[in-house]
């Protein structure tokens, strides 16, 4: 029988410290109206100065396998999307590994920007189809307080941080109803490199760097593409939009949100939305958006959920699941 990756259960991790657009009005020029029109974003959870991503990653990690009363030792496989590491080296992930106590076993982190928590999902599901792993913990995690410029209102409106996990299961696919990845579709265009990018990097200046962003082409870009990803999505599985339970966007911008809802001629209450209260947390913004709606009881067992995103690089992509 085929195997398929089913997701046994969600987490996640958001810093205790909220930050309002309020609170942006006292550190940079701009005001609640303008950052509300422009992003829908109220709200953001921001890390503490001694509160690291994979700090993030291991508590997200941790509430996935606490929720679904998963053994440590029956995970074989860690992969962390992010951008924003600890570390040059070694990897978040094998410091989730480490501090959850799981066994030996692949680690490794994926850098696709916005786009990282569905390349590591893809990622991940390849290991499993091909029999290399049976259990593999996915996180996507973002410290993006560190790379913003606190000066730049049209960025550090944005950004946010957080954390958000799925543990994969191979399973059989006619004993579970079919239930799992259906199809995962990746893509990049390196030649859109400089519309999203930060200034600076271990090679080049020695720091990160911040964020730089090119606003208004991201934004056409990114409904055209998101939609695209979908529509091709639905395309290999031969389902509709109107089959799509729920669609878990890339959490940008409400705008962006709204675009590619109306583009696929998908009603908006289909749609998770959790940009206002969280912001955009990059790789994270997915799996946080995916398991608030599977802790509020909206995403059930069985239904038929579309995952999209689009970041830096330019990367895109998609992936098709039930639940």
């Amino acid at each position: 029988m085929p195997i398929q990756s089913v997701i046994l259960s969600t987490g996640s991790y958001l810093p205790e410290k909220i930050m309002t657009n309020s609170d942006l009005e006292k550190i940079v020029d701009t005001t609640d109206a303008w950052i509300t029109q422009r992003s829908g974003i109220q709200s953001r959870h921001i890390a503490a100065d001694d509160e690291s991503t994979a700090d993030l990653a291991i508590a997200a990690a941790k509430d996935a396998m606490e929720r679904g009363n998963i053994d440590p030792l029956s995970i074989d496989g860690v992969i962390v999307a992010t951008t924003t590491p600890d570390q040059t080296f070694p990897s978040v992930a094998v410091k989730v590994q480490a501090a959850l106590g799981l066994p030996v076993g692949l680690a490794f982190d994926v850098q696709a920007v916005c786009t990282g928590f569905v390349y590591a999902l893809a990622t991940a599901n390849n290991f499993i189809i091909a029999g290399q792993a049976k259990r593999i913990l996915v996180v996507g995690a973002e410290k993006m307080s560190s790379i913003v410029d606190w000066t730049d209102r049209t960025t550090c409106v944005l950004f946010a941080d957080g954390a958000g996990a799925v543990v994969l299961d191979a399973q059989e696919a006619e004993s579970n109803g079919n239930r799992g990845v259906l199809s995962t579709h990746l893509y990049a265009n390196g030649t859109m490199r400089d519309l999203l990018y930060t200034n600076g990097g271990p090679s080049s200046t020695g720091d990160a760097g911040h964020i730089i962003m090119h606003g208004r082409e991201v934004f056409k870009y990114a409904v055209t593409y998101m939609a695209d990803a979908v529509n091709e999505a639905l395309a290999a599985n031969d389902v509709a939009a109107a089959d799509i339970d729920w669609l878990v966007p890339h959490q940008a911008n409400i705008r962006i949100i709204e675009a590619t809802a109306k583009k696929l001629d998908m009603d908006i209450n289909k749609v998770v939305v959790t940009v206002d209260h969280h912001g955009n947390t990059s790789a994270a913004s997915i799996p946080l958006a995916l398991h608030e709606a599977v802790a509020d009881g909206r995403i059930q067992q069985g239904q038929l959920v579309l995952l999209e995103a689009m970041g830096g690089g330019l990367t895109w992509g998609s992936a098709l699941v039930r639940f």
